[in-house]
């Protein structure tokens, strides 16, 4: 697992320390062992929620290093907590809380923040709708919603100058076109994930 892992963060461009693989590991064995109690995700084999989830999460890392990680991430209907705990692990300067209205779902957040000590991540159980909080430089989701539904529901949260990261499967024509006029989708950005035979985008976008 952990060569998998090592092969896969080179290929996408990342140079992970022996702590980060570490961390990304006993994420993943914590993923597995609360998953039999809290049904974090559908995905049972340890090896697929290697590629599906952490490999997965791992792609956005590059282009969200590329595009200048922010002070403060939300990652909304977090789940599991991809991928924003991959985030957290990967972007220690990166503040991230991962918004969950399931509280069992935030409490696993939490536990992972305790148990590897990662200062930077915070479970928060809340719809993201009624959240009073500091306002973030990059909101990201990963099959959370629809794009109208996503940038409507978390615009409010927007630090000035900020972006929504959306992570979707294959390039979403229809969701992109019913979006507002005062959204503006700036880039879609294909993505190729390591072990994964599956189409993968980021949709990058602002408010106008």
């Amino acid at each position: 697992m952990r060569a998998t892992l090592k092969t896969a963060a080179k290929q996408l461009g990342l140079e992970l320390s022996d702590t980060q693989l570490d961390q990304l590991l006993a994420y993943l064995a914590l993923l597995q062992k609360w998953n039999k109690v809290y049904n974090l995700t559908a995905v049972r084999d340890l090896a697929q929620m290697l590629s599906h989830h952490l490999i997965d999460s791992l792609s956005v890392i590059a282009p969200l290093q590329r595009h200048g990680a922010p002070a403060r991430l939300m990652d909304v209907g977090a789940g599991g907590g991809l991928p924003g705990v991959v985030i957290a692990i990967c972007c220690p300067d990166t503040d991230v809380s991962c918004v969950d209205a399931v509280a069992k779902k935030a409490t696993f957040i939490q536990q992972v923040a305790a148990e590897l000590r990662l200062r930077n991540l915070h479970g928060v159980h809340s719809r993201v709708e009624q959240l009073s909080v500091e306002p973030f430089g990059v909101i990201t989701s990963r099959a959370f919603a629809s794009l109208v539904d996503f940038t409507t529901l978390t615009r409010e949260h927007l630090a000035t100058g900020a972006v929504w990261m959306a992570m979707k499967g294959q390039h979403p024509a229809d969701e992109i076109a019913a979006l507002p006029t005062d959204v503006d989708v700036f880039h879609v950005e294909q993505l190729t994930v390591p072990g994964l035979d599956a189409q993968r985008c980021i949709v990058w976008m602002r408010p106008r």
